[in-house]
């Protein structure tokens, strides 16, 4: 079983239903465990700002399943979620499920790139992250706790939604 890190967001239709709903489908995943999940962070948008704030959260998995599989799983349970896709990147979303950091495999492919090449540079995924794996070293990049305090002027609010 791998150490899997994945990524949701959505600031479009019921943002709170819809990472429920993904969380609720990644906990039954198969060949996959469920570690844990952050809370809820209120994230200003990246690149396209002109959109509404975006939920966002981190959950921790364990996986028999390959990276590439894990990924397609991911892009899969989108489209069961509403998202459809549009060619404006960083554009407002019902939901996104990024896989951020598989154990032990780093690659750069056109469909997949491992660890997720901008994870470091942004609150909304190191926050939570930070949050439910604390004492994480990211390959090549460093602890998240070193990671988070390069990212402090980014707006980022931890919320006590339930979810």
């Amino acid at each position: 079983m791998a150490d899997a890190v994945v990524g949701l967001g959505a600031n479009l239709g019921d943002p709170l239903a819809t990472l429920s709903a993904a969380r609720a489908a990644l906990a039954v995943l198969s060949e996959t465990t469920l570690v844990r999940c952050s809370s809820i962070y209120k994230t200003a948008p990246v690149g396209f700002l002109d959109q509404p704030d975006f939920l966002n959260a981190v959950c921790w998995l364990k996986t028999a399943l390959t990276a590439e599989r894990l990924a397609v799983e991911l892009f899969a349970l989108e489209g069961r979620l509403g998202r459809v896709r549009t060619k404006l990147r960083n554009g407002p979303r019902t939901v996104d499920l990024d896989l951020l950091f598989y154990e032990g495999v780093n690659c750069a492919r056109p469909d997949l790139e491992l660890p997720h090449p901008r994870l470091h540079e942004r609150a909304f995924v190191l926050y939570p992250w930070f949050e439910i794996m604390p004492s994480f070293v990211l390959p090549e990049h460093g602890p998240l706790r070193e990671l988070c305090r390069g990212v402090l002027g980014q707006r980022v609010e931890r919320l006590e939604a339930v979810w």
